[in-house]
C-alpha cells in the first residue's frame, strides 16, 4: 500500500509555516506582535502626562510661577474629560470609527505636547495651559480606544494578559519620564538657559508622542488586515452613553464612584507635587526625588499583574479595596508625620495604588447590569476627572498658603472618609447578599448556576416555542428589550431563573 499518497494531503493541510504564524491574525505569534504594538500606542501618552511633575522645580523657577499656577497644568488635562468621558465610546463607535479615532486622538496628544513646549520656549504660560488642555482632549479617549482594540483582539485569559501587559508598559512610560526628563534638561542647559532650555526639553518629549502615533497607524493597518482575513466585524469601544441610565444606578454604584475619587485624589496630585516635597523635607537630590516619586508607577508596573491574579484566585474585592486604602493611609501618615526613610512610605503608596487598580474597578460589573456598563464606566470617569481637576487646584492653593504638611493632612482626611465609605459599601452590599465581597470559589459556583439557568431557560423556550417578550421587541437589541421590561415593571424571565439558581447555590433550595 502506498502510504505516502494516502497521508500527504493531511500533512500538507495541517502544516503551518513559521512565517504563516507570524503573519496570520488567527495564530498566537501574530497576536503577540500586535499586542506589543498595542501596548506602545499609549507609551507617549503616559510619558508626557507627568512631564510637569518631573520638571516641577524647573517649571516654577524658569517661568516664575506659583504652585497654584503649576497645578493648573494637571487640572486643565482633567477638565475636558469631565464631559468627554461620557461620549468617548460614542465618538469612536458612531462618528469617527476606532481606527481613525485612535489616529485622531494620537494627533491631539502630539499637538498638545507641541503647544505645551512652544509655550515654555516663548515664556508664555497661558499657551502651556492651552497645550495641556488640548492634550486632555486626546489622552483619555486614546486609552479608551486602546482598550477597545484589546477587547476586539483578545478573549478569555488572553484578555487578562493583554490588560496586565498594557498597564505595565503604560506605567513604564511614566517611570521613564521621571528618570530621563531632568537629564535631558541638563543636557540642553549646556547650550540654552531658563525657559528656552525648558521648551527644548519638552519639545524632545514630542518624539515619544510621534513614536506612539506611528504605532497607532501600524495598529490600524493590522486591524484592517485582520478584518479582511478573518472576515470579522470592525472593533467597537462599547455601548454608547444613554443619559436615562444614570437614574437607574443604585447607592452602591455611587459609593464606588466616590471611593474612586477620594482615593485617586490622594495619589495623582501627590505625584504631581511629590518631587518638590521630597526635596524640601528629606533634602535629597533632584534625581533621587524623581526616583522616589516615580516609584509608585514602577511598583504598579511590577506588582499589578501579580495582585490581579491573586485577587482572581481569592475574591473578596471589598476587603482588598479596604486593605489597599489602609496601606495608602499608612504611607501618607509616615510621609507626613515622621522622618522614616521616604522609600517606606512610597512603597506603601505603590502597593496600595496597585491593589485599588486591581480590586476596585471589577466591582462595577457586579453592581450595574451589563447593558448599562458603558454608561457606568463613562460616569465614573467623569466623576473621577472632576475630582482630580478640583483636587489639583486645591493642592496647589494648600501648598502655597499652608505648606506640604497641610496637603498631607488633606490626603489623610480624604483616605479616612474613603475607608468609612468602604465600610458603608460593605454593609449595604451585605444586606443585598454580599456579592461584591464573595470568595472566588463561590463566585465560580454562581457563574455556573447562571450558565445552567440560561441553558434551562433557553431549553424551555425552545420546547414551548414561545417567547415571553412583547412581539414588538422580537429581534431587537438585548439592551432595548431589558429597558422595556424594566420600564413596565416586568422582570426578565432569565433573571428570575438566574436569581433562583444563585440563591440555591449559596443558601440551599428554599422550601
Amino acid at each position: 500500500m502506498d502510504y505516502s499518497s494516502e497521508h500527504e494531503p493531511i500533512l500538507e493541510r495541517n502544516y503551518v509555516s513559521f512565517w504563516e504564524k507570524l503573519s496570520n491574525p488567527k495564530y498566537a505569534p501574530h497576536r503577540y506582535i500586535v499586542l506589543v504594538v498595542l501596548c506602545l500606542i499609549n507609551l507617549g501618552n503616559y510619558y508626557i502626562y507627568d512631564n510637569p511633575a518631573a520638571l516641577e522645580t524647573e517649571i516654577t523657577r524658569d517661568l516664575v510661577i506659583s504652585t497654584s499656577q503649576y497645578t493648573t497644568l494637571y487640572s486643565l488635562y482633567s477638565w475636558p474629560n469631565v464631559i468627554l468621558g461620557l461620549f468617548g465610546g460614542y465618538l469612536l463607535d458612531k462618528v469617527i470609527g476606532l481606527r481613525i479615532g485612535t489616529i485622531i486622538f494620537s494627533l491631539f496628544v502630539c499637538f498638545g505636547q507641541l503647544v505645551f513646549a512652544l509655550g515654555a520656549f516663548l515664556n508664555t504660560f497661558w499657551v502651556m495651559q492651552l497645550g495641556r488642555f488640548i492634550f486632555g482632549l486626546g489622552g483619555e479617549n486614546l486609552s479608551v480606544a486602546v482598550n477597545a482594540y484589546a477587547v476586539s483582539w483578545y478573549k478569555g485569559s488572553e484578555l487578562n494578559m493583554a490588560f496586565g501587559l498594557m498597564m505595565s508598559i503604560s506605567r513604564l512610560g511614566s517611570t521613564v519620564n521621571f528618570k530621563t526628563m531632568v537629564h535631558i534638561y541638563n543636557f540642553f542647559e549646556k547650550y540654552y538657559t531658563g525657559y528656552k532650555c525648558l521648551g527644548l526639553t519638552l519639545l524632545f518629549a514630542v518624539s515619544f508622542c510621534i513614536f506612539s502615533l506611528i504605532m497607532g497607524l501600524l495598529m490600524a493597518y493590522f486591524d484592517k488586515r485582520a478584518e479582511r482575513i478573518l472576515k470579522k466585524e470592525p472593533p467597537k469601544a462599547g455601548e454608547e452613553m444613554k443619559f436615562q441610565d444614570v437614574f437607574h444606578f443604585g447607592l452602591d454604584f455611587w459609593m464606588v464612584s466616590f471611593i474612586c475619587v477620594l482615593y485617586y485624589i490622594t495619589i495623582f496630585p501627590f505625584i504631581g507635587l511629590g518631587t518638590v516635597f521630597f526635596l524640601r523635607k528629606y533634602g535629597v537630590s533632584e534625581d533621587s526625588a524623581d526616583s522616589i516619586n516615580s516609584s509608585v508607577y514602577t511598583i504598579s508596573a511590577i506588582v499589578s499583574p501579580i495582585l490581579g491574579i491573586l485577587i482572581d484566585k481569592v475574591g473578596r474585592c471589598i476587603s482588598f479595596v479596604f486593605a489597599g486604602t489602609a496601606v495608602t493611609l499608612l504611607g501618607h501618615g509616615l510621609l507626613a508625620f515622621s522622618f522614616v526613610n521616604p522609600w517606606v512610605g512610597i512603597v506603601c503608596l505603590g502597593f496600595g495604588y496597585s491593589t485599588i487598580a486591581c480590586a476596585l474597578w471589577p466591582l462595577i460589573p457586579d453592581i450595574v447590569p451589563e447593558f448599562r456598563l458603558g454608561t457606568a464606566y463613562g460616569v465614573v470617569q467623569c466623576v473621577q476627572n472632576l475630582g482630580l481637576a478640583l483636587a489639583n487646584m486645591a493642592a496647589g492653593h494648600i501648598v502655597d498658603s499652608r505648606g506640604f504638611l497641610a496637603l498631607q493632612c488633606f490626603f489623610i482626611i480624604s483616605l479616612v472618609v474613603c475607608l468609612i465609605l468602604i465600610i458603608f459599601l460593605f454593609l449595604s452590599n451585605f444586606n443585598k447578599g454580599g456579592i461584591l465581597n464573595i470568595s472566588a470559589k463561590k463566585r465560580a459556583a454562581m457563574t455556573e448556576a447562571k450558565r445552567i439557568a440560561e441553558e434551562q431557560n433557553l431549553r424551555r423556550e425552545e420546547i414551548e416555542g414561545y417567547s415571553a417578550e412583547p412581539p414588538a421587541l422580537a429581534g431587537q437589541d438585548e439592551s432595548v428589550r431589558r429597558r422595556y421590561l424594566s420600564k413596565i415593571g416586568t422582570q426578565d424571565p432569565s433573571n428570575l431563573e438566574e436569581a433562583r439558581a444563585i440563591r440555591e447555590q449559596i443558601s440551599g433550595p428554599s422550601n
